[in-house]
């Protein structure tokens, strides 16, 4: 019998979630996430042991604030350990203001800090840039699920990843289980254009208000 992410109940077990690459995941899929019954149907399923949320912050200088902010807040305050870092702000080289942010590193040394005491992780990104953190908690004997997708477009899921997880398991087909209707978004101004996932940060003001 299938059960949640595949999930067993005797196994002890830790979600990591790579908060930029699965939203934009699921919004190219045309949903949001909704963590409260991610939280909830993993902790029914399994010894979950922890449920850790990565994010890099976009924080605007002119008012110290970051949109991400409410959904950063909500999730350290239901279940979810949170790992965040400030994005840094620079120009290019046509004077256009970016964001560079990256929690590859801090992702990865918790994986593998954490693996001696867990039976399986659930990897929710499609970076292939973690194919060889995944290999080194599969020589410690722990079973490595990946979540993504490969049914947007352009697919979310590098190929090396989905060949190296024991177990990939598509976003789409996890809909009906753990996602929401997204709301429409807005247009996004051309000078605001910056380099830090796409329009991750501006839509989440939007997207929080349907989070209870």
């Amino acid at each position: 019998m299938a059960t949640f992410l595949g999930l067993r109940e005797h196994e002890k077990t830790a979600l990591f979630i790579d908060g930029a690459n699965l939203y934009k995941a699921a919004r190219n899929l045309g949903f949001d996430m909704d963590y409260k019954s991610l939280l909830a149907k993993a902790q029914d399923a399994c010894r979950l042991i922890r449920a850790y949320y990565y994010t890099a912050i976009q924080e605007e200088k002119s008012q110290d604030y970051s949109p991400l902010r409410p959904l950063v807040d909500w999730l350290d305050y239901n279940g979810y350990t949170m790992i965040t870092k400030t994005s840094r702000e620079f120009t290019d080289s046509q004077g256009k203001r970016r964001f560079k942010g990256s929690i590859d590193i801090e992702l990865a040394v918790d994986m593998l800090t954490l693996a001696p005491k867990l039976d399986h992780i659930v990897l929710f990104t499609g970076n292939g840039d973690f194919r060889r953190a995944i290999e080194a908690m599969q020589a410690q004997g722990v079973r490595v699920t990946v979540v993504s997708t490969v049914k947007s477009q352009p697919p979310m899921a590098s190929d090396e990843l989905r060949r190296q997880a024991d177990r990939f398991i598509d976003l789409a087909d996890l809909e009906s289980a753990i996602g929401r209707a997204a709301p429409a978004r807005k247009a996004r101004p051309a000078e605001t254009e910056d380099d830090f996932e796409g329009d991750y940060e501006d839509d989440f003001e939007e997207d929080f208000e349907d989070v209870d």
